[in-house]
């Protein structure tokens, strides 16, 4: 039995000094507007406001597990209608995760939003393409 647990914990060495989760400037978000049936990609800067129709989304932190674990995104987000001449209202405020959508999802009956990813500012202008051929 001591060698399994001395096997399981070779695969983790420094694993204590690790974080589970590493905080992001930037959330990468995806929306579909269900009457145009148009997808949009918005980046949203953590604390600030991004509109994307009537919603006004607002990412409190995106979060991303460090590249020795499973990948995964995750982000506190608070979303508000605001139709025209009418006072914001709440739809949304949670947690959404890259890997579930559906987990824990904006139900709003024309804009569905969704996170696709956390990113930091230092690959804000690049591509996931970028120096591959």
């Amino acid at each position: 039995m001591a060698l399994c647990s001395v096997a399981l914990g070779a695969g983790r060495v420094g694993a204590a000094d690790e974080p589970d989760w590493i905080a992001r400037p930037i959330a990468v978000l995806q929306g579909l507007d269900k009457v145009t049936a148009r997808i949009s990609t918005v980046t949203a800067p953590v604390g600030e406001t991004v509109g994307f129709g009537t919603l006004l989304v607002t990412v409190e932190t995106c979060q991303e597990r460090p590249p020795t674990l499973p990948p995964e995104s995750a982000a506190f987000m608070v979303v508000d209608d605001q139709p025209p001449d009418e006072q914001p209202r709440r739809v949304f405020s949670g947690w959404m995760f890259a890997s579930s959508p559906g987990l824990h999802a904006l139900e709003h009956p024309v804009y569905d939003v969704w996170v696709l990813s956390c990113r930091s500012a230092d690959t804000a202008g690049q591509s996931s393409a970028a120096g591959t051929n």
